[in-house]
């Protein structure tokens, strides 16, 4: 098989010729490929040449066009158009035959994709005031190529190792190049807009930087007039989705997408309006590319890299569906295409000076008057649910409300019914520990998803005299709250998991308590994080409260049984959970 690529006279795409030949006489594609795909023992040639088609190569061959096939343009037999985030393809194919001809952009192009070990050298910008660690300068590179290429990408480095110092590197060395001909946008959620500003002002200072907090008909000023010799424009998901006209009409240099996990449904409109900014390339930032499902990754690959899977439905066909249903070979093919323009580096690997993070699982039983509440409302829920369950779709809001009920009583009765008494082992032995933390001098944040339940926890430590901030998604004076936890006395934080779980810097504390688990462990993780980054010097501890005989447990165990799938398809050290199926809902009541 000869392999030939060359450049189009079609915008960055190249060309690409696949040709087979036997005892040096050409096969024709066509024929070959439907020999292939009828599961025909041997092909007979208009020479009368025959030959045996049971080879392993030949069968990768059918795959790989099968593939092509759906995910690129053909322009006939044995001919396709790519673009370099097809690398991963390409490397695939060429194992198989000789590559006979190849263009010097289409080689400089893949080989830095499929090698961070090839990217061109680049110093780090000169008016950066900070010093690169190895890997950031590793990943400065990666962004600087992409840049250059005109290539989108996803950063994917786990949480704490300064994706936005990186990010920065990479503007202020655009601006030292002259190559900046148009601001950068950087999308983020509302919480994390003051540390970009914060980090800008610090480590990029020559950097103007526009930030946008209000709608054009409250600041009284059209958008451009509001970015007028901005480098960087900051602005959040929200405003960018109310003003998505504004922001389309403005031809940006990049759109960097910062916590991009906040446009993984690609049915929404903040997704809608990113996809349809205008801009040489778009690069998500998130440390958790796939949080659901596959459709998450497709949904930030689809913005960052248009044509590498250009059609949903052709993904579900080659992707999804056979990878949730277990299929490793599928599941590796996704791994070898997204390799290309993913680059994840964790902190084990990467960040080794951080101390150590020990886990540590608590179970706490609930009292006896406590259980008999549980109990009784288990029987009733359980008999509800599982008569709805084999009509998830219909029923899921119903079946979902039931289980947040029995998640909320496995913290305590009262919050489900004010007429329950106030009680909760969980409470009790959350303030033994802190009491125990705090003596030795250690500081807390402290974690959960209900506000009614911190709401208790609020209550026992204002009655043991213990000093906290709190901070929720209604905290007005977000800024304060944790600006006073950073630089005071205060020994613990009470946080709200969505409020909490990014766009925070707490390496003061190093003490975590998760009191009440998740579906997706990513969003624990998430939430650790805050302390567990780069600037934290001491050992991190993380303790999950778990209710023992309660639907908690169940959440546990179904956390586990989802890990695999972020971990295969993106790397180590994150997770996942996906939606909730029928067996797993039947599984948490068993």
């Amino acid at each position: 098989m000869s392999l030939t690529v060359g450049d189009s006279r079609t915008g960055d795409w190249f060309d690409l010729d696949v040709t087979v030949t036997v005892d040096g006489e050409e096969v024709p594609f066509l024929a070959l490929f439907s020999a292939l795909s009828a599961g025909d023992e041997f092909l007979l040639l208009d020479s009368g040449t025959w030959f045996s088609l049971d080879s392993p190569e030949l069968t990768q061959l059918k795959t790989l066009v099968a593939e092509a096939r759906a995910m690129v343009e053909e322009d006939g037999p044995g001919q396709f158009r790519l673009r370099p985030e097809h690398a991963g393809l390409w490397e695939e194919l060429s194992a198989l035959g000789v590559v006979a001809e190849q263009s010097a952009a289409w080689q400089s192009a893949v080989a830095a994709l499929l090698d961070v070990d090839e990217l061109p050298a680049v110093d780090p910008p000169e008016r950066l005031r900070a010093e690169l660690r190895p890997y950031q300068q590793t990943g400065f590179e990666w962004l600087r190529f992409l840049w250059r290429s005109r290539l989108g990408g996803i950063l994917a480095d786990e949480m704490g190792l300064g994706k936005t110092m990186q990010a920065l590197a990479l503007i202020q060395s655009a601006v030292e190049a002259d190559e900046l001909e148009a601001p950068v946008l950087v999308v983020a959620p509302t919480s994390v807009i003051g540390t970009w500003a914060a980090e800008a002002a610090a480590f990029a200072p020559d950097l103007n930087v526009a930030i946008i907090t209000e709608t054009g008909a409250r600041r009284g000023a059209h958008l451009g007039e509001a970015i007028q010799d901005a480098h960087i424009v900051l602005t959040s998901y929200t405003l960018l989705r109310l003003e998505a006209d504004d922001y389309r009409d403005i031809a940006w240099s990049t759109v960097l997408l910062d916590e991009a996990q906040f446009v993984k449904n690609h049915s929404s409109k903040a997704y809608q309006a990113v996809r349809k900014l205008r801009a040489r390339h778009k690069i998500a930032l998130t440390g958790t590319p796939l949080e659901n499902n596959l459709m998450d990754l497709w949904s930030l690959l689809s913005i960052t890299a248009p044509g590498l899977f250009p059609d949903p439905r052709a993904f579900t066909e080659a992707y999804r569906k056979p990878i949730e249903s277990g299929e490793a070979t599928a599941l590796e093919r996704l791994h070898r295409r997204i390799r290309p323009l993913i680059l994840r580096r964790t902190k084990s690997a990467v960040a080794t000076e951080l101390p150590e993070k020990q886990e540590q699982l608590v179970p706490v039983e609930l009292s006896s008057q406590h259980r008999r509440i549980y109990d009784r409302h288990l029987a009733r829920e359980r008999q509800k649910v599982l008569g709805l369950v084999s009509d998830l779709h219909q029923n899921r809001i119903t079946i979902l409300r039931s289980l947040t009920m029995l998640r909320q009583l496995s913290l305590s009765p009262a919050l489900v019914d004010a007429s329950y008494p106030v009680v909760s082992a969980k409470v009790d032995a959350l303030i033994e520990m802190l009491a125990e933390t705090i003596a030795e001098g250690h500081r807390a944040l402290v974690f959960s998803q209900f506000t009614s339940f911190l709401a208790l926890v609020k209550q026992r430590l204002d009655a043991e005299g213990i000093g906290y901030q709190y901070l929720d998604g209604r905290t007005r004076d977000r800024a304060r709250r944790i600006s006073e936890f950073r630089g005071g006395t205060d020994p613990v934080f009470l946080i709200s998991l969505k409020a909490g779980g990014f766009g925070l810097t707490l390496t003061e504390a190093d003490y975590v308590f998760i009191l009440d688990p998740w579906w997706n462990p990513a969003a624990e993780n998430q939430a650790i994080d805050r302390t567990h980054r780069i600037g934290q010097d001491k050992p991190v501890n993380v303790y999950r409260l778990v209710a023992a005989d309660t639907i908690e447990e169940k959440v546990m165990a179904l956390q586990e049984s989802k890990r695999h799938l972020f971990d295969a398809v993106v790397g180590r050290a994150a997770n996942v959970a996906a939606p909730l199926t029928a067996d797993d809902i039947r599984g948490l009541l068993d």
